[in-house]
């Protein structure tokens, strides 16, 4: 007779792959749903949520649409769901189901945290840190202006264009301009211009539009409070060299078209990331917030291990013990009660109790080097970032890391970043202010004073091998007195800026024998 009541033996477990294993994913790992549900996180906007509009604000594309001329020329359309590619340009992403998706949803969970998130997080002091130390130590020597074709600088002219740099707070601006950039991926500036025209800023940038006096300085404006816009070629001809680079910005409800906007990226990010990035780049809060929040964790274990570092150990009989457990209670909260930090406990003459101490030793070390996979991950030296010494942090007695790396990362800061504000900035005010005022124009060009400051031993040493060098010049009859001294005094760190450019006269000789003389013989 059947037994209906018997249950069938269960499945054995499927074996399951290592989490970095190669090998083929069990079928139920490969569910296209869950794999849809981590490209969700990364590709919240794909082509077919694009809507590519004119410079009048329409929008173009639809093939059953009327037909949209932008100034006066047709356009050329098409639906958007006929822009395939075999990497599934339309929307239809390719399955990833070589990939693991445990270690796929991992990675697609470090995708873009927002604008409003990166601002919520950049409070946090290590955050802020590593966000403004390198744009004020980019901008900290500031600038040299010179000319593109090397010529002379009227005084008065260069006197008035640093004094309205000062004016403007231009190096202030620099800064701003890249901590925010490393704040949200993207900071974009736009020059304030007065002028009649309402299609000013919708057209392309024209610098015979700029009149006398119509300068009035840059604005920045956070990602947040603007709206990208693009046209035809921009959302849907990838052959386009502007594809995917909004043609406009929205911008308090006014169309501000890019050429008239300085537009900057911490990292960019491939064409198909770029809609979920609203057309910005990697924020440097979302690289290095998880690596925070372990730093701080780690770092608070700390005082929690001093405080609880020391463990009795009461030996008992646990049956006993267990036999009443109100009155094991209660003598524990007596034991904790009556115990201090001076090694006095009360116990019972048959009672034995032990000390167990939990060792700390290289704690710190695992907490320094917590904080130095912070400030790699955020691009900043760890030894400036925690102000310690260069054997304080990351091991290793000559430190953990290369300052000359640090500098070479400023000077792209001030290249890629600082230089392009700089540029629009004085170009605009040659056109506004300098040829008005002093009729005479050229194009300015930035030279960056070095980054690093010497000590007083350096540029000692450096002046003593300046002395050694020019004496071998002068003892080869290359040079003289007088071209060493010219070097001298043009040469700021010196010592001698304050000496005249010519060499004195120097007093002829009196001849031997003359009258006073040491030397004279009496007859």
């Amino acid at each position: 007779m059947f037994n209906w009541f018997r249950r069938p033996a269960p499945a054995a477990p499927a074996e399951r792959d290592s989490l970095f294993s190669n090998a083929t994913p069990a079928p139920e790992v490969a569910n296209p749903f869950a794999y849809a549900d981590a490209f969700a996180k990364s590709f919240q906007r794909t082509a077919a949520d694009l809507k590519p509009v004119n410079r009048a604000g329409q929008s173009v594309g639809a093939m059953d649409a009327a037909p949209v001329t932008d100034g006066g020329a047709a356009l050329a359309t098409f639906a958007m769901d006929a822009a395939t590619s075999p990497q599934g340009f339309n929307g239809e992403l390719q399955p990833a189901y070589n990939l693991p998706i445990i270690q796929l949803d991992w990675y697609a969970s470090q995708g873009f945290i927002g604008y409003q998130v990166c601002s919520l997080i950049s409070q946090h002091w290590l955050i802020d840190k590593i966000l403004t130390m390198p744009a004020r130590d980019a901008m900290r020597h500031g600038y040299k202006i010179g000319t593109s074709d090397d010529d002379e600088i009227d005084p008065k002219v260069l006197a008035f264009i640093k004094k309205r740099d000062k004016a403007f707070g231009i190096k202030d601006a620099c800064v701003e301009f890249v901590r925010f950039n490393r704040m949200f991926g993207i900071r974009i500036a736009m020059p304030v211009i007065d002028t009649t025209d309402t299609e000013f800023y919708v057209k392309p940038f024209n610098i015979d539009g700029v009149k006398p006096g119509s300068y009035r300085g840059i604005s920045q404006i956070d990602p947040y409070w603007i709206t990208p816009e693009l046209d035809f070629q921009a959302g849907a001809n990838p052959a386009s060299i502007n594809f995917y680079e909004p043609t406009w910005w929205r911008i308090n409800g006014q169309r501000i078209h890019r050429s008239h906007l300085i537009i900057i990226r911490n990292g960019q990010v491939a064409d198909v990331l770029k809609p979920s990035y609203l057309y910005g780049g990697i924020s440097v809060p979302q690289k290095i917030a998880l690596r925070v929040y372990a730093a701080e964790r780690t770092a608070n274990e700390a005082p929690q291990l001093a405080l609880s570092k020391r463990t009795s150990l009461w030996k008992m009989d646990m049956k006993q013990a267990l036999a009443n457990q109100q009155l094991f209670e209660q003598k524990m909260a007596w034991f904790a009660a009556t115990r201090d930090n001076f090694g006095i406990k009360a116990i019972g003459l048959q009672d034995e109790v032990e000390q167990l101490d939990t060792s700390l030793t290289d704690f710190d070390a695992v907490i320094n080097q917590q904080y130095a996979i912070v400030c790699a991950a955020g691009d900043c030296p760890v030894n400036k970032i925690m102000a310690t010494s260069e054997s304080g942090l990351g091991g290793g007695s000559a430190g953990s890391y290369d300052e000359k790396s640090y500098h070479e990362f400023l000077e792209s800061i001030q290249t890629n970043e600082c230089q392009p504000l700089i540029e629009r900035h004085h170009l605009l005010l040659m056109k506004s202010e300098v040829i008005p005022k002093f009729g005479t124009d050229f194009e300015t060009e930035i030279v960056w004073n070095p980054t690093d400051s010497p000590s007083a031993k350096e540029l000692a040493d450096l002046n003593n091998m300046k002395a050694t060098t020019a004496k071998t010049y002068a003892d080869a009859g290359a040079v003289d007195g007088q071209d060493i001294r010219t070097v001298l005094v043009a040469d700021k760190d010196s010592g001698y800026t304050a000496l005249e450019d010519e060499l004195p006269e120097m007093a002829e000789p009196e001849p031997e024998g003359s009258a006073g003389g040491g030397n004279a013989k009496e007859s």
